[in-house]
């Protein structure tokens, strides 16, 4: 008897916040977990910066708007908070996975946010945080970096669950990395702004056919009250286009464009063995042995105690002892050579002093 793959319902949401109500949205953001799980989601998918909204006003001229800013970041999300507390409890209610988009806010320097989506498995447990790598183009008005301890692939119960937020999907290298983690169901989050909706479109079924996988993709949608007057403008629309995409690239449901809905589909994880029977392209239908990826995991740290100088020469040295493991040829590379002689007398020299 061969092994048995699972099967089960996943849930895109597509719906309005309150705006700039972290409260009210995450009161919102319960109501609609228990409505998905009691029609028999296991997963469930909400947009980019969910709560407590997208700052669609970088799209207008109030881009720079100190005003807009501190009213986002007071209504901004901390990770562990009450606000995740009761998310938590939601999906532990619910029995359910839950990955939605959060403004999150930076706990140690009281003054920055990131583009941030939150993990949480069915026993109610935050899982992780992934922050967005690069924010899009205004959007660096808002948010900072993330950076490469937050690219997650868990392994779940419902396969192995990963995600990325809007134009993370066109970062080749970061991409692969997912690939490469074995992701099986994919988590797309998008704001969405309506004159995207051929990107999300096209970008979308790319990656679950590219990846094999299946992309659950949550768009939000802007209602016609969902803007305050001051932040509207010719470019403020957004209209939805959420959907779930099979490993061949096409669509199971959706997209839904221009309401408010939660799209469901129903999951085979075989599916996705029979996509990478033809490729596999972080597995047998890569070349390593002409182009590796390179990943960076280690958080980036503002402030470092006395023993880092170490510790970062430990996890250097850790680094080129795996390339050599995972590449016999490296081990007569002179580069690696030299590089690997070098950190041996940097280890030394800061072992030694850290004992006299």
């Amino acid at each position: 008897m061969g092994d048995e793959y699972p099967k089960f319902t996943a849930a895109a949401i597509q719906a309005a916040p309150v705006f700039l109500d972290r409260q009210a949205t995450i009161d919102k953001a319960c109501t609609l977990i228990a409505e998905a799980a009691s029609n028999g989601a296991r997963l469930i998918v909400f947009p980019e910066t969910w709560v407590p909204a997208y700052p669609f006003w970088i799209a207008t001229p109030q881009i720079f708007s100190a005003v807009a800013f501190v009213e986002l970041f007071k209504n901004s999300v901390e990770v562990p908070s009450d606000a995740t507390d009761a998310l938590c409890h939601a999906a532990a209610k619910a029995r359910t996975y839950v990955v939605i988009g959060i403004n999150e806010r930076d706990p140690e320097s009281k003054g920055s946010l990131y583009n941030s989506l939150l993990y949480i498995d069915d026993a109610g447990k935050i899982l992780g945080v992934h922050r967005k790598l690069m924010p899009s183009f205004t959007e660096r008005t808002i948010w900072g970096w993330g950076d490469g301890s937050g690219l997650h692939v868990f392994d779940t119960p419902l396969g192995r669950l990963g995600g990325l937020i809007c134009w993370e999907h066109e970062m080749t290298l970061v991409k692969y990395a997912l690939y490469a983690k074995g992701e099986q169901v994919h988590a797309s989050v998008w704001p969405a702004f309506s004159m995207q909706n051929s990107h999300i479109d096209f970008g979308c079924r790319q990656y679950a056919y590219e990846g094999g996988c299946f992309a659950v993709v949550s768009c939000g949608v802007l209602l016609p009250d969902t803007l305050p007057q001051q932040f509207r403008g010719p470019l403020t629309q957004a209209n939805g286009g959420s959907a779930i995409i099979g490993p061949d690239g096409e669509y199971l449901r959706g997209p839904v464009y221009d309401k408010e809905e939660i799209i469901y589909a129903d999951l085979d994880l075989e599916a996705v063995v029979r996509a990478k029977y033809m490729r596999d392209v972080a597995g047998h239908y890569a070349r390593p042995d002409v182009a590796q990826l390179l990943l960076n995991e280690r958080p980036q740290r503002r402030v470092v105690s006395g023993d880092a100088p170490l510790a970062e020469l430990r996890a250097r040295l850790g680094e080129l002892l795996g390339r050599i493991d995972a590449d016999d040829a490296a081990a007569s590379d002179p580069d690696v050579l030299a590089s690997l002689e070098e950190l041996e007398r940097a280890l030394a020299k800061v072992s030694g002093a850290g004992r006299s």
